[in-house]
């Protein structure tokens, strides 16, 4: 089984116009009995670099920088340097720059045709030998087409090295090592600096602390709809009902976005209350790469889309509470009303007694006793007894 991966090592950053040497596996010797005591060394991987150059070497430069009208010409040179210790037989073409979803500048891989500055430069020598620790000054030239949009076009030329290795699963698998320098190519004409908003997708995702904000999350493709390479800084505000709660955040900043190229932004605001609905609004602010000055300065870019934010662990809590206190609200009605009704029945009772203490003091005789506590006095029902004082006998009785 043959697989074809390519593997750019072209750039490492926006300003960053020739990559430094590459490194690639050289081919295995056929081994040969080491002598005794000797100690067995591995070929040292082969290593090169790419640089703009001049007519008698390199001059410094970082990437190929262009101003050129629709149909002009020019002639420049790129320096290929073999840093090992043996020959190295290396491919050299020229291709456009993209950039990656993430942010990162790429050529086309090498088996894809260029359709923008790449195709406009013709090298003399596709394919160099170049000897051990040597350099070679290739010349080349790049010619803009009559019908070339202004703006700015982006590329590179490459130098590839072609490899044979084995994956995990021992298949054999073609690796494509490259190097490359950077081509800026600015043709003249009415610059249109623009940045889009595209795919914005925003939503609200809640805190596991009732207590704390949630976290507004905004994802967007950002796409350089003009003709100028540009870079970008997001940020985000959230508001609820009538700007309650108003907070912002700035996303990290993009790296420079090429020409119909995009990149996918993510911009986090943590601490937002749940508001129910939130305003929640997106904002781009492009900028230009490299301290350049444009004329018009390129407009920020913004959107506003609607969001829920049901609290639902906060009204979860309320109504856990509100539990809990109609629970103790109820439990207390309960108690004073039990203590109501106990109060009202010992009155009762006690008013009984009362009334059944006093009915039987109202029917009852008088006490035999001062004090009236004695047992009652029983009526004298005895026969009177006859007196033992002598009568006087009436006159003219006799005794």
């Amino acid at each position: 089984m043959r697989l074809s991966i390519a593997i750019t090592t072209a750039v490492a950053g926006a300003a960053l116009g020739a990559v430094p040497a590459a490194a690639a596996p050289g081919p295995t010797p056929t081994p040969t009995p080491a002598p005794s005591g000797s100690v067995s060394v591995r070929p040292a991987p082969v290593t090169w670099g790419v640089t703009p150059s001049s007519r008698t070497g390199p001059n410094g430069r970082a990437s190929f920088g262009y101003k050129l009208d629709p149909g002009a010409t020019v002639t420049d040179y790129v320096a290929v340097t073999n840093h090992s210790t043996r020959p190295l037989t290396l491919s050299l073409y020229a291709s456009d720059a993209v950039t990656t979803p993430q942010g990162g500048f790429d050529l086309l891989p090498g088996g894809q045709r260029p359709v923008d500055v790449g195709s406009w430069v013709r090298l003399t020598a596709p394919t160099l030998t170049i000897p051990s620790t040597s350099r070679m000054d290739v010349p080349f030239t790049l010619t803009v087409p009559e019908n070339a949009t202004p703006g700015d076009h982006v590329g590179g030329i490459v130098a590839s090295l072609a490899a044979t290795s084995a994956d995990g699963q021992g298949n054999q698998v073609a690796v494509d090592h490259r190097v490359g320098a950077r081509i800026y190519l600015r043709v003249t004409g009415a610059l249109r600096p623009a940045l889009a908003l595209e795919d914005l997708r925003v939503d609200h995702r809640a805190s596991g602390n009732p207590f704390a904000g949630g976290e507004v999350v905004a994802r967007a493709t950002i796409r350089n709809t003009g003709n100028v390479r540009l870079a970008a800084q997001p940020a985000v505000e959230s508001a609820g009902l009538l700007g309650l709660g108003r907070r912002s955040a700035s996303g990290a900043a993009l790296p420079e976005i090429l020409p119909g190229d995009a990149i996918a932004a993510t911009v986090r605001l943590p601490g937002v209350a749940p508001l129910f609905r939130l305003t929640v609004t997106t904002t781009v602010v492009p900028s230009a790469v490299e301290g350049q000055v444009l004329d018009p300065p390129p407009a920020e870019v913004s959107e506003a889309v609607s969001v829920w934010a049901v609290p639902w662990r906060q009204l979860l809590l309320v109504a856990l509470l509100v539990g809990v206190v109609a629970a103790l609200l109820m439990v207390r009605r309960r108690r004073r009303r039990r203590a109501a009704r106990d109060l009202a029945q010992a009155v009762a009772e006690a008013r009984d007694q009362g009334r059944a203490e006093a009915a039987a003091t109202a029917v009852g005789a008088p006490s035999g006793r001062p004090d009236g506590t004695g047992p009652p006095a029983q009526p004298d029902r005895s026969t009177p007894k006859a007196t033992s004082e002598p009568s006087t006998p009436a006159p003219g009785a006799h005794p």
